[in-house]
């Protein structure tokens, strides 16, 4: 048994709900916490239970405090997260960059505002539902961020700005568990989140609709986003509704043409989206801003055979990733790779290690 205090990040999923109760059964002193996001008719009208933004998820999260018998709080954060969150995605958008809220949201909010509240008052350690692990190498004094044992439920793509210190004191307890592992706990505990369905990739817009969601709450930007789609020969092909209503690699726009074409680029200054055929979306190399190297500090023009993942849900590939000046690194990919997207994160994996990861320019 221990005496430690540990912070549970509980979202009123069944994962973070099970790591509370993982953490109370091994006796720490355990905190519920639930971050406060998004206030907005968006979040509200979600009544699938597939948002963790809204009034439902608290109260979700509030039943498994009170059952698990410990505190529990539920702290505002709604002006950290518009600003952090919402507002740099329609930057990126706006930019003719596509970006990735969940890993901003972790970085800027749960492993920043929200950490730093748990050491606030003395916990030991932040713990969440995240499918990941954290090992120490003692060979290279420092953590490592591991894979999650069920590869299909892995979210190590989402945490790959966690810093050395952060890593210290977080515990994943989910990580070692499959995903129906993690059910049949909530299960056995009776827990009201036992079957509650999974939540959507950007809580903020549950419906999906990412071009509508900017142009509702950014109706200036969204005027101003219009422009034409032309072939990458130059020919004007149409009219589209906005910069931030497309995405490099994304087929189709609204256009006929007699072969398939894929958006290869976005110019955010003449607002030109740019479409080829396959093999013009596609390129072997790309470089990688504002890194977070985990594994080792590698020195400047130190090169790496690593495995690459440039999407949340693409298969990862074999490349060889270079250290640059100013935390950047350049990636060349022994195949060409279909879409690859400025915006989003690309993450750089060593067998279960994250080596490290960062942004694509």
């Amino acid at each position: 048994m221990t005496a430690e205090t540990v912070v549970v990040a509980m979202s009123g999923g069944v994962d973070s709900s099970v790591a509370a109760k993982m953490m109370v059964d091994l006796g720490y002193r355990s905190v519920g916490m639930t971050m406060r996001l998004y206030k907005g008719a968006e979040a509200e009208s979600c009544s699938t239970g597939q948002s963790c933004c809204g009034e439902e998820s608290v109260d979700d999260a509030r039943l498994v405090a009170n059952k698990l018998g410990i505190p529990y709080y539920a702290i505002n954060f709604r002006e950290e997260f518009w600003e952090n969150v919402v507002q740099v995605f329609a930057r990126e958008y706006f930019a003719g960059r596509t970006p990735s809220p969940c890993i901003l949201c972790n970085e800027r909010l749960k492993f920043d505002a929200l950490y730093k509240k748990a050491m606030e008052i003395g916990a030991a350690y932040v713990v969440t539902g995240h499918y990941a692990r954290i090992g120490f190498d003692e060979a290279g004094d420092r953590w490592n961020l591991l894979r999650g044992k069920d590869r299909s439920k892995d979210q190590s793509y989402f945490l790959f700005s966690m810093t050395q210190e952060q890593l210290s004191k977080t515990l994943f307890p989910c990580g070692e568990y499959s995903k129906p592992e993690i059910r049949a706990f909530a299960e056995e505990a009776d827990l009201v989140t036992a079957k509650k369905p999974e939540s959507q990739d950007i809580c903020f817009i549950p419906d999906g609709d990412y071009a509508a969601f900017l142009e509702r709450h950014f109706p200036e930007l969204a005027a101003e986003a219009k422009g034409k789609i032309r072939h990458v020969d130059g020919t004007v092909l149409g009219d589209h509704n906005g910069i931030h209503s497309v995405t490099v690699g994304q087929r189709k726009v609204g256009i006929a043409f007699n072969k398939p074409l894929y958006v290869s680029s976005i110019d955010p200054l003449t607002k030109d989206v740019v479409m080829g055929e396959k093999h013009q979306a596609e390129k072997r190399e790309m470089t990688v801003s504002r890194v977070n190297w985990i594994a080792k500090d590698p020195a400047i023009g130190e090169s790496f055979r690593l495995h690459v993942k440039i999407r949340s849900r693409s298969p990862e590939s074999r490349a060889t990733v270079t250290a640059l000046p100013d935390l950047k690194a350049h990636v060349l990919f022994d195949e060409p790779q279909l879409a690859i997207t400025p915006g989003q994160a690309s993450v750089f994996y060593d067998d279960e290690k994250v080596f490290g990861g960062g942004w694509i320019d």
